[in-house]
């Protein structure tokens, strides 16, 4: 019953979102456009549930810059002052609310990560999809960019196998804190889940490098 409750929460939520938000999509569509010009979104595969591929649809944040051989220039050196300001708000991430919208992702859960062969092969990154992917999870409240990726993974496993509706409303909440305060580790919520991680997998095959 738990994942149907989610699942109407999330579309019922996602519709709402969208409703509301439409103003702030459309002014930051238009900045995107303005600044980088077209196209306004960047799409990309990610793995999703069971690691099935899907779309994930995001503003974009980066121009699409090149060198002389036609290779795309380092990231660091594309992302332009807009495109930080947006990331930074997280402003680029509500596309996906239509994403949530045709069941591709959920509100809260790990995070989607790109497609690569080495994933299907590593025991802690086929645990966090059995789940629908998320706009934002127990990883992204827990410290987000500033931790590296075993941990992050950890606690993705430990948000799979702990899953409640009040677990997500603490990462709703907390989501808000990240987005006004800034991302901030929560080493309580990182010990817990690195020893689930390590007592589910022992040899410790939970880990990962980053995708």
């Amino acid at each position: 019953m738990g994942p149907v409750i989610k699942r109407t929460a999330d579309f019922l939520l996602a519709l709402l979102a969208l409703l509301l938000l439409a103003p702030i999509l459309a002014a930051t569509a238009l900045v995107v456009y303005l600044t980088m010009g077209s196209p306004v979104l960047f799409r990309q595969l990610r793995a999703g549930r069971n690691g099935k591929p899907f779309s994930v649809v995001k503003f974009r944040s980066m121009r699409d810059g090149r060198d002389a051989e036609g290779n795309l220039i380092p990231d660091e050196k594309r992302l332009t002052t807009v495109g930080q300001v947006i990331r930074r708000l997280k402003l680029d991430e509500l596309p996906q609310l239509c994403n949530v919208l045709v069941g591709e992702m959920s509100l809260i859960g790990p995070r989607p990560w790109p497609l690569r062969p080495s994933a299907q092969g590593n025991p802690g990154e086929m645990h966090r999809q059995r789940v629908r992917p998320g706009m934002t999870g127990w990883a992204q409240v827990g410290g987000g960019t500033r931790m590296d990726w075993p941990e992050r993974i950890a606690l993705d496993i430990w948000y799979v196998d702990h899953w409640s509706l009040a677990l997500d409303m603490v990462i709703l909440i907390g989501t808000l804190r990240v987005v006004l305060l800034g991302e901030h580790p929560n080493p309580n919520a990182l010990s817990e889940a690195l020893t689930h991680a390590e007592r589910t997998y022992p040899s410790g095959w939970y880990l990962g490098g980053r995708p």
